[in-house]
């Protein structure tokens, strides 16, 4: 029996099961690995938007990471909406003792709009992008990071994303120092059922990574697994409803 690659989540829960820790559980499943989650925040959220976040203790996520490390062990990590300052400060440290790929997913504005994470916690991201194999932020994420120019100037591998930008065709762009940049194109999906989008292609590509994938083919991947639960969303909620993961079959 081959062992599926264990890859650990580190990221808020989401109640209405569309995003955060629960998208993530769900891709890295489907996609044949083993979830374990350190969970960051709380947040009462559903396809209309969130309506309560309460950060975790940050002890409590160094706990959790520690507990997934010590026994079960980690092939990847996946980080997403983190809750705190401290929370961003203490899942660093621990990661700086991990030699195992980790996607870094920038999460500062949910699809709904609302705001997940402030300023002093996106100051908290750059330890966390400098340790990071990927990081995967969306148009208006990787302008409060400062642009393309900002990205080279930190030297470090990202995946802009253009599922926020406008027009028919959805560009990705994977930026790797000192190489050619690798872009994808597609036909924009045109649906309102979006929500956690981000999280499943970050996690998904942690998964393909723990795996042993290079990156380009573990975004090749990923950003297949997401489309594929775009295309098979179940239409739930009123607002930007949850994608189809339990569908997905690749």
């Amino acid at each position: 029996m081959t062992m599926p690659p264990r890859i650990l989540s580190i990221a808020g829960s989401d109640s209405g099961g569309g995003a955060g820790i629960q998208a993530d559980i769900k891709t890295i499943t489907m996609l044949g690995g083993f979830a374990m989650t350190a969970i960051c925040a709380l947040t009462a959220q559903n396809t209309l938007g969130v309506s309560a976040v309460v950060a975790v203790a940050p002890e409590m996520v160094a706990a959790q990471i520690d507990a997934c490390v010590a026994d079960i062990g980690v092939d990847a990590v996946k980080i997403g909406m983190l809750g705190s300052p401290a929370i961003a400060a203490v899942v660093a440290d621990r990661l700086e003792a991990l030699r195992v790929p980790i996607v870094f997913d920038p999460v500062m504005i949910a699809t709904s709009g609302a705001a997940l994470a402030d300023a002093p916690t996106i100051a908290g991201f750059e330890r966390l992008m400098a340790l990071a194999t990927l990081t995967t932020p969306n148009v208006p994420e990787l302008a409060a990071l400062g642009g393309d120019a900002a990205m080279a100037a930190r030297g470090i591998a990202y995946l802009a994303k253009g599922g926020d930008a406008t027009g028919p065709v959805v560009e990705d762009r994977l930026v790797v120092p000192g190489g050619q940049p690798r872009l994808w194109h597609a036909p924009r999906i045109a649906t309102r059922h979006s929500h956690g989008t981000g999280c499943t292609l970050s996690s998904a590509i942690a998964t393909e990574l723990g795996r042993g994938a290079s990156l380009e083919q573990a975004v090749e991947r990923a950003r297949a697994f997401v489309r594929a639960a775009l295309l098979a969303a179940p239409g739930l909620g009123g607002g930007h409803g949850p994608m189809g993961h339990y569908a997905v079959r690749l």
